[in-house]
């Protein structure tokens, strides 16, 4: 057995510690009333760049259609989930390219799951995120990442636009989504209003619609959200801490206790590596 391998086991009964400790992973309401469970049943919508599940509305009904979930998984979300990964596995990348802000060679390294929906992700970005950026981001101590981790139909099709812009536009386009969220957020997918928002930082609605039907794109995002599962990923937001998964909303206090942590561990391996 592989040391990755035998770190390994199933995650029996993850859809409910998704609910217990994902912030947005079990049906919770946004303020502008659509859902953000990971498994909510959102009406198909014509122009979605998703099928409606096979066999109906009415089929499967206690396992609702998910556009990000691998082919054959089950409602229950069981899984194999690498348990305590190293920082080379979590960092791991597929066909997309790592969306990031900061000093890539930064001392610590913090990677953000997102779902555009998401109320809490809305939060972090106005409530924590600045300062993030000004003390540790700007100054070269963290590397922030942020990854796609899209909880139902509407974040899906957001997220396709996000990846379409430009990617010089990706963290602004991002933050535009979040703050007009009661503007394009609904059960039923509004492609318009999804567009309206990415127009904003010069999306064509022609290169919009092209990208719903970009399935190289779709199956990297679709990549990236399935590997976020594998790494114990349950719902947005959720951070690792370089190789540390935190399942939970992070406070700005709380975050920056973690980061100083590490960048003490950090200066003290430098101080003793110096005097040996």
């Amino acid at each position: 057995m592989t040391p990755v391998s035998g770190r390994i086991a199933a995650a029996v009964g993850l859809a409910l510690a998704a609910g217990l400790l994902g912030a947005c992973a079990s049906g919770q309401l946004t303020a502008a009333g659509g859902m953000t469970g990971d498994g909510v049943q959102a009406p198909a919508a014509s122009g979605s760049a998703f099928p409606a599940a096979p066999g109906g509305a009415g089929a499967n009904a206690e396992e609702p259609f998910n556009p990000f979930k691998p082919p054959g998984e089950g409602a229950a979300g069981q899984r194999q989930v690498i348990l305590q990964p190293s920082l080379e596995e979590v960092l791991q990348t597929g066909s997309l390219p790592e969306m990031s802000l900061g000093r890539a060679d930064a001392p610590v390294v913090v990677v953000k799951y997102a779902s555009l929906t998401c109320p809490y992700c809305r939060k972090f970005q106005a409530e924590v995120f600045p300062k993030l950026k000004r003390a540790y981001i700007d100054t070269g101590k963290v590397r922030f990442i942020l990854r796609e981790f899209p909880i139902g139909r509407a974040s899906g099709n957001a997220t396709i636009a996000l990846r379409c812009a430009s990617p010089d536009k990706y963290f602004t386009l991002y933050g535009k989504f979040l703050e007009q969220q009661a503007r394009w957020v609904s059960q039923e997918v509004r492609l318009d209003a999804i567009h309206s928002v990415a127009r904003e930082v010069g999306l064509s609605r022609n290169d919009f619609d092209r990208c719903l039907e970009n399935r190289s794109m779709i199956g990297g995002l679709e990549w990236v959200k399935d590997r976020g599962r594998t790494l114990g990923i349950i719902g947005t937001p959720n951070f690792f801490i370089d190789q540390t998964l935190i399942k939970k909303v992070l406070t700005y206090e709380e975050l920056a206790t973690l980061i100083d942590e590490r960048l003490a561990a950090r200066r003290g391996v430098a101080e003793a590596q110096r005097k040996s």
